[in-house]
């Protein structure tokens, strides 16, 4: 009896070592032969597009069956042209990728009619870094500190009303009693950072670090520009002598109004799949997704290029901060709304 029971369980084991190397191997042969479509949307020659195109080289390696990875530049409405087609367009069977950015998957939190998707039904695989918030004004601007910046007007930069950079200058204003002077019509980062150099502006209010430092490098160690604030999920470490926003903010609802505020800046540059994508090629992708940030090559090429891709959030983590964020209480759901869409 013994023997026979010997001879099920290590039968049992043989077969749970055979289905496991069959799934694996399933992946794989999904995947070879065939050309994942990365959709980035944003233009082309961006951050997001430079990195989307390193990292595609990457992940080719750490896929099962080594698929081909093309780019697909979807730009359009701040991300959400992209997302929506990802949700309800794309193929949802593994061959189709998403690199959006930090703003869409919030987009129906803030009350965005035309974000027609379910950020929590996405297939969060990860992002390359997290992004650290500045209101960053030039060396000549007429205030040098928070303290400051509250009884001295400072023209910031924006694109348009309903913007990332509108929407932050507005909480800056409301939470620290700020008084910076939205001026819109800018279209994008770069231009109001010319504006800034030429003197037409004081400072932009929503400069990322990671940015600031790949199209800026020089701005932060030669001075040129006064770093009031910072803000994001946690302290950026190469900044340890700008104020932190959660140092500042004296109240709870100021507090919880900045965590969700932030959730977009925790996300970095996150990339995903489709939702219903098989459970096992979404874990191959993740896995793979992983493994390229963290190639010893990868890491070595996006630092030579100042990608600030050097500190990056599992599939896991993303889809924790979504899942959180879309959990605030009704109250501060209501005040994002409204600074989101005055």
């Amino acid at each position: 009896m013994r023997s026979v029971a010997s001879i099920a369980v290590v039968g049992l084991a043989l077969s749970q070592i055979s289905t496991a190397a069959w799934a694996a191997e399933s992946v794989a042969d999904f995947y070879r032969g065939k050309t994942i479509s990365l959709v980035v949307s944003t233009s082309v020659g961006g951050g997001y597009d430079t990195l989307a195109r390193m990292l595609t080289r990457y992940l080719t390696r750490h896929i099962p069956g080594s698929p081909a990875v093309v780019i697909r530049n979807m730009p359009g409405a701040g991300g959400i042209v992209a997302s929506n087609y990802l949700y309800s367009i794309a193929a949802h069977d593994g061959t189709v990728m998403g690199a959006v950015q930090n703003n869409t998957p919030f987009e129906p939190l803030f009350g965005t009619k035309q974000a027609a998707y379910d950020p929590t039904k996405f297939n969060w695989l990860g992002s390359p870094s997290v992004e650290t918030g500045l209101l960053a004004v030039w060396h000549s601007a007429p205030a040098s500190s928070i303290e400051e910046a509250k009884t001295h007007e400072l023209r910031v930069g924006s694109s348009g009303a309903n913007s990332t950079p509108s929407f932050y200058g507005r909480i800056l204003n409301e939470t620290l009693g700020l008084k910076l002077n939205l001026i819109v019509g800018y279209p994008g980062q770069n231009d109001a950072l010319l504006a800034t150099e030429r003197g037409e502006l004081d400072g932009y209010p929503s400069a990322f670090y990671n940015s600031l430092m790949s199209t800026r490098p020089s701005w932060i160690p030669d001075k040129q520009v006064k770093l009031l604030v910072q803000y994001g999920a946690e302290k950026e470490p190469h900044l340890p002598d700008v104020p932190f926003i959660f140092d500042l903010v004296t109240t709870e609802n100021d507090r919880n109004l900045w965590r969700a505020a932030v959730a977009p800046i925790a996300v970095g540059r996150p990339y995903l799949l489709p939702p219903n994508v098989p459970q096992d090629r979404v874990d191959a992708i993740r896995k793979a997704f992983w493994e390229s940030l963290n190639d010893p090559e990868f890491r070595d090429e996006q630092a030579k290029a100042s990608l600030g891709a050097d500190n990056p959030r599992t599939g896991q983590q993303i889809q924790e901060l979504i899942t959180q964020a879309y959990q605030a209480p009704p109250a501060v759901v209501d005040r994002l709304r409204k600074l989101a869409n005055p």
